[in-house]
């Protein structure tokens, strides 16, 4: 048995890699083309690290010209998401490129209606047309571990914001009815994958899949995960070595889920994603909360509550990454 490596904040870079683009893009051919028996692959695009580079992977594994690329913006998508999207897709050859106006879709869900409905039992002033909103994640419980708490913030035409705890009822309404987003995106995948006898490639990296920051059915409902496995530093080494544009790799990390502008940060992790690979590194390898501060300069108190808060997330969140439970009767 190999001895463990002393952690160190380079711990988690990779070390090969060309060697790794070259064992995804081998295993993404054999998959989908031995397996699955499909030509190609769809691969939602949004600008966004992760569907960049799983784009990027698709076009090596495949060919540009069995990679079909869509763009499926809503009403509070980020007018940014389609110019760099374009821009990916011709970097990369990739000309099957298809723009689908998914708000229809979502609003025949009424998710507009009734994530606004859960919005103004909290502010009744909230006037949709014209004010934004977003969920954040109140921080203080992270080295605590202490289960998140959520707020609600708006903003006014303004700009004044306003921002209140939420509570259960609220919270789960408006991230139950946001989730119709991700969920008609998928469906949308599907229906190009079908139309084509391609697979779907799947944009989730490994905190994504592992912390439970995916819609299931949603964009956790694909064919193939290249990325699943990657720490988004790592996403980001891919990144640079296989000429992401410059844009995307500079964009701040967001969710393009509301109306205001969210990082994945303040929703979701509560730490830049440097410390944040870092940190599950060690936990999910086994190493010591003193061996992990001593490296990250913390205390040993705080990383062991860090990582127990990282078990809450992973137990919480398992039935995520669940299939149907169908082992009830066997004849």
């Amino acid at each position: 048995m190999s001895k463990k490596r002393p952690f160190s904040k380079d711990i988690v870079l990779l070390e090969d890699i060309p060697g790794v683009v070259d064992k995804i893009i081998t295993k993404m051919r054999s998959d989908v083309h031995d397996v699955m028996r499909r030509y190609g692959g769809v691969v939602g695009v949004s600008g966004g690290i992760d569907s960049s580079v799983c784009l990027a992977l698709a076009s090596k594994a495949f060919g540009p010209d069995k990679v079909r690329a869509v763009m499926m913006p809503e009403q509070d998508s980020s007018p940014d998401s389609e110019m760099l999207a374009r821009e990916l897709c011709g970097k990369f050859g990739v000309e099957d490129l298809h723009l689908e106006n998914m708000t229809p879709a979502v609003a025949g869900f009424h998710c507009y209606e009734r994530r606004d409905e859960a919005v103004k039992r909290v502010f009744p002033e909230y006037e949709p047309d014209t004010w934004k909103m977003k969920i954040v994640v109140k921080q203080s419980g992270l080295f605590n571990n202490l289960p998140p708490l959520f707020k609600l913030i708006v903003i006014d035409p303004d700009g004044n914001e306003e921002e209140e705890m939420l509570n259960a009822t609220d919270y789960m309404q408006i991230v139950a009815s946001s989730n119709f987003k991700q969920r008609s995106r998928m469906s949308m995948l599907y229906y190009h994958a079908e139309a084509m006898h391609f697979a779907v490639i799947g944009t989730p990296n490994k905190h994504e899949q592992e912390q439970g920051f995916f819609v299931k059915y949603g964009d956790g409902g694909a064919d193939v995960m290249p990325i699943g496995n990657l720490y988004k530093t790592q996403v980001y080494q891919l990144a640079e070595y296989l000429g992401i544009p410059e844009g995307i790799i500079e964009r701040t990390p967001t969710t393009d889920t509301y109306s205001a502008e969210q990082t994945q940060e303040e929703f979701f992790y509560q730490l830049p994603f440097d410390l944040m690979d870092r940190f599950w590194y060690g936990f999910e390898n086994g190493y010591s909360p003193e061996e992990v501060a001593k490296v990250m300069e913390e205390t040993p108190e705080r990383v062991e509550a860090l990582f127990l808060n990282f078990e809450r997330k992973r137990k919480t969140t398992e039935y995520l990454r669940m299939s149907p439970v169908r082992d009830y009767y066997q004849s």
